[in-house]
């Protein structure tokens, strides 16, 4: 694992540098720029990619548990609930336009439900729980995770300006981070990079968001199975259980119950964020931008038709609930 952490962590200490520099962009987005220029030159060590692929997925999961420590359990629960409207308006958007536009662009009905879901819930780790129930082909897993990917490296950069533009402020931010950008790590990134209140709304709104991939997982085995006229259907509970949102909670209880100091609280929020950076600079260390652009014209095309349909109903519905 080493040498693909130390890795990781040196990118992301650059990009810190970086964002001293240009306060604006922010560590994460210089981190994931960086780590994905330095792909771009050519293939790691196979060294390096044991520990890269840890930090790309257990870092950015210990950094939200992490910054749980400077969250009270009140908030996070008030947050989670008040903000559920928008969340279920949002992921209702991509799941009923999906197979709308998915059949005008002529993709097969798999590859589409897969972007669907990827839009709507939380990108590769949804789109990896159906296909546990769908089980497409691996063509159109490989597809749909590109498509998506893609668009989150995209929002990473854009979403923050675009907020800046509207006016936005912490909070309005965070949801429309938290509703609009498809996977975690990036929702956090531009969460943070836009102020640390809005991370912790962003934060809090995704993951409310992430634990509502159970019922539409279930719900997808439950109509193939029907659709196949078969009397049970097997949901792999275990492999799409997001256990790290439990731990989060299980932080911010602690902090609530009084154990964590408030002055302990900005150093936490100063280590998560650079622990987002590592997991962003992982993120950026694994990805080709020219196999994201070969996925096809058709798959993106869905993606982006998806991906501006959320984020401009996200910002409707908050607007349309005074939000």
């Amino acid at each position: 694992m080493i040498p693909g952490l130390l890795a990781a962590a040196t990118v992301a200490a650059v990009a810190v540098i970086c964002a001293h520099v240009v306060p604006l962009a922010g560590a994460p987005v210089f981190a994931i720029v960086l780590g994905v220029a330095i792909r771009a030159v050519g293939p790691l060590p196979a060294a390096c990619k044991p520990g890269i692929s840890f930090s790309a997925r257990m870092v950015l999961q210990a950094a939200i548990v992490v910054s749980g420590f400077a969250l009270s359990l009140a908030t996070v629960l008030r947050t989670g609930l008040g903000t559920l409207p928008v969340t279920l308006g949002t992921i209702a958007v991509a799941l009923v336009l999906a197979p709308v536009l998915g059949r005008l662009l002529r993709l097969d009905a798999a590859l589409r439900t897969l972007v669907g879901v990827g839009t709507a819930i939380c990108g590769a780790s949804a789109i990896a729980a159906v296909a546990s129930v769908i089980e497409p082909e691996e063509a159109d897993v490989a597809l749909s995770i590109a498509t998506v990917f893609f668009y989150n490296i995209v929002a990473v950069l854009v979403f923050p300006p675009i907020g800046h533009a509207l006016g936005l402020g912490q909070q309005a931010f965070g949801l429309w981070a938290g509703t609009a950008i498809n996977d975690t790590s990036s929702v956090v990134a531009a969460g943070y990079v836009y102020g640390r209140d809005a991370g912790d709304y962003a934060t809090i709104v995704k993951l409310t968001r992430a634990t509502l991939i159970l019922p539409i997982v279930a719900a997808i085995a439950l109509w193939r199975a029907r659709a196949r006229g078969s009397a049970s259907a097997r949901v792999p509970w275990k492999r799409i259980v997001p256990w790290f949102i439990v731990w989060f909670l299980a932080a911010a209880l602690v902090n609530s119950s009084g154990v964590v100091p408030r002055s302990w609280h900005d150093p936490i929020a100063t280590v998560a964020v650079f622990m987002i950076s590592v997991a962003l600079a992982a993120i950026g260390l694994q990805t080709e931008l020219a196999r994201l652009l070969r996925a096809g014209a058709r798959p993106l095309a869905l993606g982006f038709l998806l991906w501006v349909a959320v984020a401009l109903s996200s910002l409707a519905i908050q607007h349309a609930g005074g939000m």
